[in-house]
Parts: structure tokens; sequence; C-alpha cells
């Protein structure tokens, strides 16, 4: 993976990216939320992402996070285009029991959050996020073998050129180092859907 491509949107105080690895240490306060529910908005999550025009794309990363030990401390793949239009997934630590696997489909402002809940004991996960045009498919594994599907969904305004890669982020009081590694893009291996055709 070329780490050249890939920017900052608000770039973290302490990080290392070396070749095939970038490691990050979250600060307390930072999240990536839209109104719903909490009715706050926070937008101040580190985010390193390159940009694409391809339409039908995979990309794969590895994220570890051994210390991740304060309710919502979190990691993971992310599509960023604004404040307002982004989509994530990743695992948020709960407490010593539990954790929830989930993602979340920000569109025009307003996020949705879609869980399951996993022993707290896991720390990696692999994900993979795949663009069929402006509709897009995220799936996690524990082996970066064996798939499962975690959200479909689509998004208003990412039809053109989009963002993608990694964020990592603590929203109450706390830090930790999440580290990812094994990022690579593919093709699409969110293959065409087999069954009723297009209207």
């Amino acid at each position: 993976m070329d780490m050249s491509k890939f920017q900052w949107t608000r770039e973290p105080e302490s990080y290392k990216v070396s070749d095939g690895k970038v490691t990050i240490t979250t600060k307390p306060h930072t999240d990536l939320w839209q109104r719903t529910y909490y009715h706050f908005r926070n937008d101040n999550a580190p985010v390193f992402q390159m940009e694409t025009e391809e339409q039908y794309f995979s990309f794969v990363v590895k994220t570890s996070f051994e210390d991740s030990h304060q309710r919502f401390d979190q990691c993971g793949v992310v599509m960023y285009l604004d404040s307002e239009n982004w989509l994530k997934g990743s695992i948020e630590y709960e407490n010593d029991s539990f954790q929830h696997l989930g993602s979340v489909a920000t569109n025009h402002g307003y996020s949705d959050w879609a869980t399951t809940e996993i022993p707290a004991d896991i720390k990696a996960m692999w994900y993979r996020l795949s663009r069929r045009q402006d509709d897009y498919c995220i799936e996690c594994s524990e082996d970066g073998e064996h798939w499962k599907q975690m959200r479909i969904c689509h998004m208003y305004e990412a039809a053109g050129k989009i963002r993608f890669g990694i964020y990592a982020c603590s929203p109450e009081e706390s830090s930790f180092t999440a580290v990812f590694t094994d990022m690579k893009i593919t093709e699409c291996a969110w293959l065409a859907h087999d069954g009723q055709q297009p209207d």
C-alpha cells in the first residue's frame, strides 16, 4: 500500500506512519457523530484517507486495539466526505464483558448506528469496505479470510470522487493506541447481486 497517497483530515498529535503500518494514539473527547438520538454533533476524530474516482473496488485493513478500555473507544474503516456525509465501521468498547461491533452511515447530517454485541476480549478485527458506484458494503473478519456482512447502504453524496481510509477516536475521557496493518486495495469483492434483476 502506497502510504504517500493518504492524507490527514484532522492530524492527531501522536501517530506514526511506516511502510504498511499506521499507529494512532487517540485524544479524549474525539468522535464522529451527527445529531440522531444524542442531539449533539461531534466531528473531530482524526481520519487518514486516500482519494479515488474508481467506482468498483474493495479496501481491506486489519485493526488492533489491545489497550482500548473506556466506553466508546474505537478504531476502524471510514469513508469521510465531509462533516455531514460519511460511513464508518468499527468495534466500540463498552465494558469488561462486551463491546459493540457496528457501523454508522451518516447522510445529510444524521447518523445511524447498527450494532451487535461481541466479547470484550476481542482485540483485533479486519474490515473490508467495498464500493459499487454510490452503494457501499462493510464486512468484518477475525482472520482476514472469512468475511461477514455488517452493512449495505447508499451514500447520497458519494457517487463521484470519494475519500476512504482509517480512523480512531475516544469520545469519553480516554486515550488508547490503535494499530492498522495489512492495508490493500483489490478488485471489488462485493459481487453483483445474483437474484432479482434491477428495475
